[in-house]
């Protein structure tokens, strides 16, 4: 039950603040965010605490770190809110689709690694650079944040971005003054509030199909990894579809995706959880409590976000992501003949483009695929 504690307070603040970023950069308001938020936590206890109970096995969801990079990536193509909503419901469908249709997910899988880790680092360097910008644009409220999560980088890595939000947090609260809660637009009781969805060909385009292919290419498979790992063979087509339809129903709420753990996973799954493999599922059954009651908090945690400077906020998101960042890049490079059109889908992604209302990340990608077609293809030998 300790390491569920620790796995779902990990969990939480390492990225939740990134969570509300996303939802804010596609159009969500501020009681929107709270909502998405909330269904997030919910889809996540929901899943960890049944399947864990039903398979004895310490199978862990989280919601997709990358997908809600993604969202603040996404934030130049639409901030129509109800749009996002749609395209997070099409990505839920798919991830279904993907347990019920075994041949889609293969699919998946075959997208080349190093065009798909190029796209998730050109989605994450962005961020990554926040905590540069603001220890120069605001000294005062990121150096302590930037120092506190190096220090505890080198001494204690799992608590370094938890304690970076918390020194955030009252660095937020001090600059805010007493009366930020009472300013906020959004209410401390929890609410799930409905969004309409608006299915839009481009945004569907421009931010559905990335989200699904970095939640399943940058989440899910990892996940399954993670697990097999540590000695546990997790069903897929159970997994996929219970995450797929919690993704697609929370999209309704203003969630954008939930998926397999797989950095908590290991807290979970590990030795270190309880010696005994048979036990360790407690652990998972015990982390989904921990996100109800983290859940109840989305409120405040929306009201504290957005008392804070965005670029703040972003900052400790970059700090989260920098291991997911370097990840991403020695995958995309790791390959020497693949190397030219992962740069290229790289900076595409990066360069935030909107071409036609598409955004940059499925530009990447065609990018990236184009130059790999091309480069492997047998040119015609000249005639002597």
């Amino acid at each position: 039950m300790a390491a569920g504690v620790v796995a779902g307070i990990t969990g939480f603040a390492s990225s939740f603040a990134l969570v509300i970023a996303g939802l804010h950069a596609v159009g969500a308001s501020d009681a929107q965010a709270s909502s998405g938020l909330l269904a997030l936590c919910l889809a996540v206890a929901l899943l960890c605490i049944v399947l864990a109970r039903v398979y004895r096995m310490p199978i862990s969801f989280a919601w997709s770190t990358p997908g809600a990079a993604l969202l603040i990536a996404a934030s130049a193509t639409t901030s129509n809110f109800s749009a996002a909503v749609g395209a997070f419901a099409v990505c839920g469908v798919l991830i279904v689709l993907c347990g019920l249709w075994p041949a889609l997910g293969r699919a998946i899988t075959r997208v080349p690694k190093s065009i798909a880790s190029a796209m998730l680092a050109g989605i994450l360097f962005p961020i990554c650079l926040a905590p540069v910008l603001a220890v120069t644009q605001i000294p005062a409220l990121a150096v302590p944040v930037v120092a506190v999560w190096l220090v505890l980088f080198r001494l204690a890595p799992r608590w370094a971005v938890p304690a970076a939000m918390l020194v955030a947090a009252v660095g937020i609260g001090v600059s805010a003054g007493s009366g930020w809660l009472s300013q906020s637009s959004v209410s401390l009781a929890p609410a799930l509030t409905f969004v309409s969805p608006t299915f839009d060909a481009f945004v569907i385009v421009s931010l559905g199909l990335p989200l699904f292919i970095v939640t399943m290419a940058g989440q899910n498979v990892p996940g399954f990894v993670v697990m097999s790992t540590l000695g546990y063979t997790v069903p897929p087509r159970p997994v996929l579809v219970a995450s797929g339809a919690a993704t697609a129903v929370g999209a309704f709420f203003g969630g954008h995706a939930v998926n397999l753990a797989a950095i908590t996973a290991a807290i979970m799954a590990g030795p270190d959880s309880h010696p005994d493999r048979s036990r360790r599922w407690i652990a998972t059954f015990a982390s989904g409590f921990v996100y109800i009651v983290f859940g109840l908090g989305a409120g405040f945690a929306v009201a504290l976000i957005s008392a804070s400077p965005p670029i703040l906020i972003t900052a400790v998101a970059g700090l989260a992501l920098l291991g997911a960042l370097v990840g991403a890049v020695t995958s995309a490079l790791e390959d020497a003949a693949h190397r030219i059109p992962a740069i290229a889908t790289f900076l595409t992604t990066a360069s935030g483009i909107v071409i036609v209302g598409v955004g940059s990340a499925f530009w990447g990608l065609l990018a990236g695929g184009l130059i790999m077609l091309v480069s492997a293809s047998p040119w015609p030998r000249r005639r002597a």
